[in-house]
């Protein structure tokens, strides 16, 4: 598929374009600026200038699918998260839907359904975090929602647990949410779906069909 990498510069967003390149997927990584692009040129993939607080609908030309990988972080002040983790996905949400995209996969955060219960540090991202994916589940877009918990840089070994609701907490690494991104990618088992992620014991493609 034709892809657009929305957050390609994170470290989720780095594995994610490498991963479908790899698979042989057409991958465009949107990145804020001109020095972010030299690390695409060795992965086969196209890396295009966009910023998520201006215009980047020019980004949308001849895509198929969208990944939203784009994060504030949990400890930037409001004013930023609002300006990333809402309203740039919000506009890209709305562009996706302007451009009839085949798929819209969000990556948003375990605990954003109840950001009253999580630390209160960070319940002003989970809220947000939480805002965002009700707009994508009320939009007309086939939507695939992520909730991975706390990321970790260890080494993934592709086994995951995903549930709708885990009620559980828990890590996963980085490298396993990029390979669920991944398998999740046209996949039509996973459209209008949300769902929450841990490291686990289940093969990512048999716990997504297990969903």
């Amino acid at each position: 598929m034709n892809v657009l990498v929305i957050g390609a510069n994170g470290n989720i967003g780095k594995l994610t374009c490498a991963i479908l390149a790899e698979q042989g997927h057409s991958v465009k990584a949107m990145v804020r600026k001109e020095e972010q692009q030299e690390h695409f040129q060795h992965e086969n993939v196209e890396a295009v200038l966009g910023d998520l607080e201006k215009d980047f609908q020019h980004a949308f030309k001849g895509i198929e699918a969208v990944i939203f990988t784009a994060g504030s972080g949990g400890h930037t002040g409001p004013e930023q998260t609002e300006a990333v983790d809402y309203e740039g996905a919000v506009k890209s949400i709305k562009l996706s839907e302007k451009n009839e995209i085949e798929q819209f996969i969000m990556v948003s955060s375990l605990g954003a359904d109840t950001p009253e219960k999580g630390p209160e540090s960070l319940q002003h991202y989970l809220e947000v975090k939480g805002k965002a994916d009700k707009i994508l589940m009320d939009s007309s877009l086939n939507y695939t929602i992520l909730r991975p918990g706390a990321l970790t840089d260890e080494d993934g070994m592709g086994m995951i647990m995903a549930k709708r609701k885990l009620n559980e907490r828990g890590s996963i690494p980085r490298t396993d949410v990029a390979r669920t991104i991944a398998a999740c990618l046209g996949n039509e088992k996973v459209y209008h779906e949300v769902f929450e992620l841990i490291e686990g014991e289940i093969p990512i493609k048999s716990a997504l069909e297990d969903l």
